[in-house]
Formats: C-alpha cells, structure tokens, sequence
C-alpha cells in the first residue's frame, strides 16, 4: 500500500512580524484584488464612482430631514447634516466593507483552494477596495464643512490617525465574519442584522450626548463610538469623554487581537472546507 503524505505550506516563523512581513510580500496580489472589485463593483454603472459620494450624502440629507426639520434635533456646533455626514462617511465604509468582506473567501473559493498566499489577503483587499470610496467622500464632507464655515484648526492633522483606528475595526470585523462564514454559511444571514444593529449602537446620525449618563462607558465598549467621537472633535471641536475614548480604543484592540488569533486558528482549514 503506497503511503500518502500531506505537505501543508506555512510561513517559516509565526508571530504579528512575521505575518505583517508575509502580508508586504504578497502586496502586489493585494493591489490586484483591491483593483478587480473596484472594477466589478462600477463596471457598466451610469454615474460610476460617484454612487460612492451619493450614498452617504443622500442618507444624511433623509435624516436631516427626519430629525432637524421633523423632530427638531439641533447641533450646537454645526449645521446637522454635516454632523449626519460625518457619522455616514464613516458608516458606510465599515457597512460596505464588513458585508462584502465576510463573504470574500467564500467568492474567491477558486484562488484559496488553489494557490498558496496569506489568506488575510483577501478580506482585507475588500476592505482597502471600499477605502478608495471613504476617501472620495471625505472630499464632500470637507467641502461641506467648508461651504457651512467650519472652523480649520490643527487637529485637521489627526484625520489620518482616525482613519487608521476606523480601518483596525472595520479589518477586525471582516477577518472574524469571513474566517466565520466558511465554517458556518448562515453567517451570511446574520451579517446584514448585526449591521442594522450596530448601525443604531453606533452615534452615526446622534450624537453620543444624547445618550444618559449611566450607560456613556457601556456605549463606549463600542469601538465605532470612540472612533466617531474622536474624528468628530478634531473636525468640529465637540466634546470627547478621554475615559469613554479610552474604552473604545481598548474594545478596538482588543477585537484586533481576537480576530486575528480566530483567523488563524481557522485558516488551515479554509481550502478543504471550501
């Protein structure tokens, strides 16, 4: 009887260094997946990447509408939709990532089972795929804010350490729900309403001092809040607890760690489960 042997191919040293080192080698299959779902995603579409401006400008004006002229909900800093298209710019990256994300392995089913390459890859080019969008709508809100007199001041600096912080959590996310959902293919079911959720968890379209007293650090344990929060002080100087931003920081890493160890422990799997 002939005997079989399986060779499984891994990188010479593990460990967070070696991972990021193996991630930069391969930084070139990374640039070429962010660029085929950006070309899927807009081919043959009318108005193309500006889908990626109208979204989170369009539901920030449904909301102004709801809540300043229904309800009469005021900002004292800002005009409300600028504050609503703050909190949208952000959203709309971490829903559009997270969702396409969680099924990236399952779609790229060829390439996994074929080939050897970090399979971190390719949640995160879904994720860098719909950073190009977040960066065109920046663009929008800064104009906006800018069109409404909103003063510039120095902590402008700080939107690039912001956008990182957004990028950890939303990354997280989309490690934890892929490596997920090639186990378990319902997750692709609870993805959209854990979205709804976090999207009414989150101060998106509210503000974070509407929320009482008692629950402020609890909220916190959201990462998204203290991430929304803080790029929301440095662009319009409204208040920010450190003790709640602090909390959230924590909860980010943390669910950095997490992810990225329940990635791990799963992706040996991934090209036989699939």
């Amino acid at each position: 009887m002939r005997t079989t042997h399986a060779i499984r191919i891994r990188p010479e040293n593990d460990g967070i260094l070696a991972e990021i080192r193996e991630l930069f080698d391969y930084r070139e299959l990374f640039y070429q997946l962010v660029w085929r779902d950006l070309k899927v995603r807009y081919k043959q579409t009318l108005l193309g990447v500006l889908w990626a401006v109208l979204q989170p400008a369009l539901t920030a004006l449904i909301f102004t509408i709801i809540f300043s002229r229904v309800a009469g909900f005021q900002m004292k800093e800002i005009p409300y939709w600028i504050f609503a298209l703050s909190g949208f710019t952000f959203w709309t990256f971490a829903n559009s990532s997270v969702n396409f994300a969680s099924n990236s392995l399952v779609h790229h089913k060829e390439l996994v089972t074929k080939i050897y390459f970090p399979r971190m890859i390719v949640p995160l080019s879904a994720v860098g795929a719909y950073f190009a969008d977040l960066l065109l709508t920046l663009l929008v809100l800064f104009g906006g804010m800018a069109y409404f007199g909103a003063t510039v001041t120095w902590k402008l600096l700080l939107v690039p350490a912001f956008l990182l912080f957004l990028v950890v959590i939303v990354a997280s996310l989309s490690l934890f729900l892929s490596a997920l959902n090639v186990r378990f293919r319902d997750v692709k079911f609870v993805v959209p309403f854990f979205l709804q959720v976090w999207l009414f968890l989150s101060p998106v379209f509210y503000s974070s001092d509407w929320v009482p007293q008692k629950y402020q650090y609890v909220f916190a344990l959201n990462p998204l809040t203290g991430c929304l929060n803080g790029f929301r002080h440095i662009l319009f100087g409204t208040d920010l607890d450190m003790v709640s931003f602090g909390i959230s920081c924590a909860a980010a890493f943390t669910l950095f760690f997490v992810s990225v160890a329940v990635f791990k422990s799963m992706e040996n799997d991934f090209a036989d489960v699939l």
